[in-house]
């Protein structure tokens, strides 16, 4: 049994899942996978389930009925782990721009004293890669916006490279969260920062996806900058949601 889930949340990842499955279980840590699929039409939980004969339990899939959002995916998974208890739950994105060998600094750095590891595309310079220059702009414009409201001190608010302890996941109130995007992101840290969990940034290089498509749409982009200012409004009169 380990002690560690990475969760994967796929819609159409084909050309991606094989591959960034068989890297996560070539490291040298013993982490298991749940891929959280949303009924993709390209076959991405077929592969998975064939997978599944070779990796055994170290491999998990959960097949939604519909396309429903990042978040959403991601709160089905966090209970997931809970139930199972998993010590350290791990969000990942598919499609390579998360490197997956940085899964062993953000597993240390939790079981060095950190609550939260944020793998940060920000806290040394600018660490992307083939990302257009507006997108740069618009993901380091959007984090120091949300610092500005919000007062956390994370470098890379939205970043979906994360380690939680297990404690920090059965503490906030997951049924409350609404928000799919990147809102989604800054508001799980923002209630672990008002939580008074410890949040570590851990400084990675971040790499735009080569295969595939990609999620992001203006709607993503519009939910995170009104949705910065309905969760400070939260955490000021609704203390209760948290």
């Amino acid at each position: 049994m380990s002690d560690s889930l990475v969760i994967i949340p796929t819609y159409n990842e084909i050309e991606n899942i094989e591959a960034i499955i068989r890297a996560v279980f070539e490291l040298r840590t013993n982490f298991h996978v749940l891929i959280v699929d949303d009924n993709s039409p390209d076959g991405t939980s077929t592969t998975v389930r064939q997978l599944q004969k070779e990796f055994g339990d170290r491999l998990h899939l959960e097949v939604r009925k519909e396309k429903s959002g990042l978040g959403t995916a991601y709160i089905h998974g966090f209970k997931w782990a809970i139930e199972r208890e998993y010590d350290y739950i791990f969000e990942m994105d598919a499609d390579f721009s998360h490197t997956p060998s940085d899964l062993l600094r953000l597993h240390t750095a939790c079981k060095n004293g950190a609550d939260v590891a944020v793998g940060s595309r920000y806290k040394k310079g600018v660490n992307v890669v083939n990302w257009p220059l507006y997108r740069v702009l618009l993901s380091y414009g959007a984090s120091f916006y949300v610092k500005m409201i919000t007062g956390m001190r994370v470098h890379d608010p939205t970043a979906g490279f994360v380690c939680y302890k297990r404690e920090v996941l059965e503490k906030i109130n997951l049924d409350s969260i609404r928000f799919v995007g990147y809102a989604f992101q800054i508001e799980m840290k923002f209630r672990a920062y008002i939580m008074n969990y410890k949040i570590q940034e851990v400084s990675i290089i971040f790499r735009d996806r080569e295969k595939g498509k990609s999620k992001m749409s203006s709607s993503i982009v519009s939910e995170a900058i009104f949705g910065v200012l309905k969760i400070k409004w939260n955490s000021m009169f609704q203390k209760n949601r948290y």
